[in-house]
């Protein structure tokens, strides 16, 4: 990578990677250089994901096209997503105690998106995530039509997922996104 503004995320990135070797098995640090290096305009949303308390690392590729993936493996619930209602429609449909966003337009800003059910059990199979907190997920759109809306977290060495009204919200619940670079 050029050196310049993006270095103290590199180191960042790189010493996570090392301190992880089991999320991302077969996959080296130079893999991962080269891809970033293809794709410069990633580092953005990378450095968003890390802005905002998601700590990303690398938790796989995509053997067809060589993509790398990166998902926010914080221990709990990104610190910097979290007391948001699930989208724009449920937050305007709060007449009081109006959180200051939600998650869909969140991730949307970072350019990043909610991880789905398979998403967010993969990754607990990496390690143990949400045990204080709870992340808002991917929600079939059959169940976002009658108001409500999906989050996981890991429980009792379980991943449990759960509904709740779009327009509720937490101090303890926020959203993971993944990224493919």
């Amino acid at each position: 990578m050029k050196k310049g503004k993006d270095d103290s995320l590199i180191q960042t990135l790189e010493q996570r990677f090392a301190q992880n070797m089991r999320r991302h098995a077969g996959i080296t640090w130079d893999q991962v250089i080269a891809r970033l290096e293809e794709h410069p305009e990633k580092m953005k949303v990378l450095l968003g994901m890390e802005n905002t308390g998601g700590e990303p690392d690398v938790i796989g590729m995509d053997e067809p096209t060589g993509e790398i993936i990166f998902c926010d493996c914080s221990p709990e619930s990104p610190a910097g997503r979290r007391s948001l209602c699930f989208d724009r429609k449920a937050l305007d449909a709060r007449k009081e105690n109006k959180p200051g966003g939600n998650a869909l337009e969140t991730a949307a800003a970072i350019g990043i998106e909610l991880l789905t059910e398979p998403q967010y059990r993969e990754l607990q199979e990496l390690g143990e995530f949400d045990r204080k907190t709870s992340s808002w997920m991917q929600t079939p759109e059959h169940i976002r039509k009658l108001g409500g809306a999906l989050f996981c977290d890991r429980r009792y060495d379980t991943v449990f997922v759960y509904h709740n009204g779009a327009e509720s919200y937490y101090a303890a619940r926020g959203f993971r996104g993944r990224l493919s670079v």
